[in-house]
């Protein structure tokens, strides 16, 4: 049975302190500690309950480390994300990660999250061990009125609180940040950059170049990029695949990312959708979960499903 996400993380906290959390401190012994995880248990699971040592490993995995983390399968089970289970018929999120080899314990930057459907999946899979970075469009130079303006200067604050809010993860473990205000210390460490469903707000921004260099001083050396975008067909337009339907051609994404100082490394096709004819007037928002026509031929795009899309993985160019 799933555990908690609360007490996992508490188990984790009292059996290994991450090193990203330590800032320098020399580890201090706690010889208490299996007493108090032993309370802990017993006041959120009852003693029958955490005597089932199966249970307990479905739930979790040990890293290389010797910390706990919860497996993908948990997480994707976790009762937060009863609303957004929906789409995971259409984004496979366990598959999607596998290719893009996202571990526990590892430095993950998600671009651009927006309403977090993959951050509320990747900062528990994460883990204590690891460190989740939230990291926003670069908005100098952009026209904003002075909302915008409050909430976009208030994000790096507001978000990782959401986050906390809907999964439990505590927001001292959340870093978000402007793509070109990397954090001390951040540049060039981190194992793995996610950008969903992003190129077209980046090309319809003008700021595409702008963005995957931000992107590139942020990834270590080793690291490595995953993109999923809605696809284009290879034959369509410039006109019509340029973004602005929310639609790209993947030769054109590849191209983006070459002169950027990227090289593939594979591409897949786990969110392929080829009922899509990704020809619609209304763009990719015909489809769900947006649904712009409304109640028009809603079951006609309920049937075809969420949009095609390319997953790519690229690396540094050597």
């Amino acid at each position: 049975m799933f555990r908690p996400l609360a007490l996992i993380l508490a188990a984790t906290a009292l059996t290994a302190t991450p090193a990203a959390a330590l800032q320098n401190e020399e580890p201090q012994q706690n010889d208490g500690t299996r007493d108090i995880l032993n309370r802990i248990l017993d006041r959120v699971l009852g003693p029958e309950e955490q005597g089932d040592p199966n249970a307990q490993a479905d739930a979790t995995t040990t890293t290389d480390t010797g910390t706990t983390a919860l497996t993908i399968d948990s997480v994707l089970a976790a009762d937060f994300r009863a609303e957004d289970r929906a789409r995971d018929v259409y984004r496979h999120p366990s598959e999607t990660l596998q290719f893009f080899r996202v571990q526990p314990g590892m430095r993950v930057a998600e671009f651009a999250p927006g309403g977090g459907w993959y951050s509320r999946v990747l900062a528990p899979y994460i883990g204590a061990a690891g460190r989740y970075y939230a990291v926003n469009f670069d908005s100098a130079g952009r026209e904003l009125n002075a909302e915008q303006r409050q909430r976009i200067e208030s994000w790096p604050r507001t978000f990782p609180t959401q986050l906390q809010q809907s999964t439990g993860v505590p927001a001292s473990a959340v870093v978000a940040f402007e793509s070109d205000e990397i954090p001390a210390g951040v540049e060039g460490t981190v194992d793995r950059i996610l950008i969903f469903r992003n190129i077209h707000s980046m090309l319809n921004a003008n700021v595409a170049g702008r963005e995957l260099r931000n992107l590139r001083t942020l990834l270590a050396d080793d690291g490595l990029v995953g993109v999923v975008q809605h696809r284009a067909p290879a034959s369509e337009t410039w006109e019509r695949a340029n973004g602005s339907r929310g639609y790209v051609r993947q030769a054109d994404v590849v191209k983006l990312f070459e002169i950027n100082g990227f090289e593939l490394v594979q591409s897949s096709e786990i969110n392929a959708n080829r009922s899509d004819p990704a020809n619609w007037e209304r763009g990719v928002w015909t489809l769900p979960p947006t649904y712009a026509l409304g109640d028009a031929d809603r079951d006609r795009y309920t049937a075809i499903g969420e949009s095609d899309r390319m997953t790519l993985l690229f690396r540094k160019a050597r």
